[in-house]
């Protein structure tokens, strides 16, 4: 097992902590990770463009002018592909661009991208985060007490201060464990982890 420093607040160790082997220390293979954060990617597209076709354009279906004898192409209803205003032939339409792979993959990709972190020496793990009141300024303090701009933090429970503390400080995102994700992990910089979160991850991850 690795055993991790714990720090405070104040980036002082206070404690240290053990992280799994089958969870923070498995060969990362990048084809994995590649192949479930495009299935990530892939269900967050909206899927919404949309033409309308001939028969969504509004207009009459009135013939236009007499079949023969005026010298020119035969013509249908003023909705034609063909006249400007007309409807669109092979436009496209709302779709779903969503796809799964299986759950045993992205349950091994998600091990793999905190692996990752792990080899790259990304992983603090915070006691806690003394925060009393909702405010900004003291989250983004103690994120500079930490050297850190660009992290994801995961926590183990609703925080409501830290959430809201949090969310107008660019280049920092906070996860609950059952949100967690291989995008968000490879994502930012760093990765933030709670004590108390640990345990929520390997129930989570555990075999």
């Amino acid at each position: 097992m690795a055993v991790v420093n714990v720090i405070n607040c104040k980036a002082e160790k206070v404690s240290q902590v053990e992280l799994v082997d089958n969870i923070f220390c498995v060969p990362v293979r990048a084809d994995v990770l590649h192949d479930v954060v495009v299935m990530q990617q892939a269900n967050r597209r909206a899927g919404t463009a949309s033409v309308k076709h001939r028969s969504d354009v509004k207009g009459s279906g009135k013939k236009l002018f007499r079949q023969k004898g005026t010298g020119r192409a035969r013509s249908g209803d003023i909705k034609s592909p063909l006249l400007k205003g007309g409807g669109s032939v092979f436009g496209p339409d709302p779709r779903s661009y969503a796809y799964k792979v299986p759950k045993k993959v992205r349950k091994l990709a998600l091990k793999m991208a905190l692996s990752s972190k792990m080899l790259e020496n990304k992983i603090l793990v915070l006691d806690r985060f003394d925060l009393e009141q909702i405010k900004t300024k003291a989250f983004a303090e103690i994120m500079e007490n930490l050297d850190t701009k660009k992290a994801l933090i995961v926590i183990d429970e609703k925080n409501e201060i830290l959430e809201l503390s949090s969310r107008n400080v660019p280049g920092v995102k906070v996860l609950r464990t059952e949100g967690m994700n291989v995008y968000d992990i490879l994502k930012y910089d760093k990765l933030v982890l709670l004590e108390p979160s640990i345990k929520g991850i390997e129930g989570r991850l555990g075999e």
